[in-house]
């Protein structure tokens, strides 16, 4: 494990191990449809669809002691911690049970799990093996003391009144992330703001030239395949999505994403904005609500993201941007594999003044109309 991955949260998603058991082809969904039965569905719904800063926990050990933690962490929203399910080697599959221990990498990743609790202490191979494993995923772990009726002490947190000992935490970079947020809303009120005479025009341009809304919004994966309203200037004629299908043959991209030259969708409005990326400046306001950064990888259409495996979910665990290296860097590769690796070393050597490089670059690439 590198250590400037840690300072995206997750990131170390993007290092899997190579003792885990997964099926590699197999599509993201349908790994979670296979391995979520009961609750781990609604939890999929409630829990990566959440809003910012909830964290998702698994709960190892599905007896009276985790069952007491679950309960009131789906009473308590206010906690902000989504159970997503239990892990454990006894009980059968459902009611809650998602998995075995050993099913953890797998759950993690597909689960964007942040944290896991520990409610089998009396267990202590056992305990040992996941907070091992859970260390290796960078995830924070935490032990659940049933006091038998005593009073804990005034440090341990507790939840539904069981204390909980923290075993192990993820040290992450939160000044430096709070100043990325900083920046971005900055960035993006004064930005908004200046080329508010530009995007008037290029509405106008858009209104008179084609039939159909200014803005094109379509539901993109964000992060921890959270979906979100993506905004642009609407670039292709008003049937574009419907059309789409009858156009994959054509698809010059390989992977999951959908790319051909000189498409027949695209309006000759929408040509010159895309050529200069003039069609993402509506992606400011998804940036205001939090939903986007200014540098991140892009964000992919629902029907692109469905057709995910397992080992594309790591690009998922920061929040996409409206530009991001591989847009600076590769932008004419078609090569899908090519734009995660890229994607993947820019969450292993995020900084501060890479996003600035990142930036600078982006606004020479935008000014020479390196777009498609």
């Amino acid at each position: 494990m590198e250590p400037a991955a840690r300072l995206i949260p997750g990131a170390a998603f993007a290092y899997p191990q190579k003792s885990e058991r997964r099926p590699a082809e197999v599509p993201a969904f349908r790994l979670l449809g296979a391995l979520r039965p009961g609750r781990w569905g609604e939890s999929h719904k409630h829990g990566l669809l959440a809003e910012r800063g909830v964290r998702n926990v698994l709960i190892v050990g599905a007896g009276g002691l985790g069952r007491r933690i679950a309960n009131h962490l789906e009473a308590h929203p206010e906690t902000e911690r989504v159970f997503c399910g239990f892990l454990d080697d006894r009980k059968p599959l459902g009611k809650g049970v998602v998995g075995r221990t050993s099913d953890l990498a797998h759950l993690a990743r597909t689960g964007f799990v942040d944290e896991v609790i520990l409610a089998a202490p009396q267990d202590r191979d056992l305990t040992l093996r996941v907070l091992r494993a859970a260390q290796q995923l960078r995830l924070d772990v935490k032990l659940a003391l049933d006091l038998f009726g005593c009073e804990p002490s005034r440090e341990a947190e507790l939840i539904g009144g069981i204390p909980l000992l923290s075993l192990h935490k993820e040290r992450l970079p939160v000044a430096g992330l709070l100043l990325k947020r900083a920046l971005d809303l900055v960035a993006a009120v004064v930005s908004l703001t200046i080329l508010a005479p530009v995007l008037t025009l290029i509405a106008i341009l858009i209104k008179l030239t084609s039939a159909g809304p200014v803005l094109y919004t379509a539901l993109r994966a964000g992060r921890k395949g959270r979906s979100f309203s993506c905004y642009k200037f609407r670039t292709m004629v008003r049937d574009a999505d419907v059309l789409k299908n009858g156009l994959r043959h054509r698809n010059q991209r390989q992977g999951p994403i959908f790319k051909i030259i000189n498409d027949p969708r695209i309006t000759w409005v929408g040509r010159f904005l895309r050529r200069h990326s003039l069609d993402e400046l509506p992606q400011l306001l998804n940036v205001l609500k939090g939903e986007m950064s200014l540098v991140g990888p892009r964000p992919h259409p629902l029907d692109d993201f469905s057709a995910y495996t397992i080992e594309h979910l790591p690009r998922l665990d920061v929040t996409p941007g409206i530009t991001g290296l591989w847009q600076v860097t590769a932008r004419q590769d078609p090569s899908f594999q090519a734009g995660m690796s890229l994607d993947l070393e820019y969450i292993r050597r995020w900084s501060l003044r890479m996003d600035f490089k990142i930036l600078l670059k982006t606004v020479w690439e935008v000014l020479r109309g390196s777009g498609d």
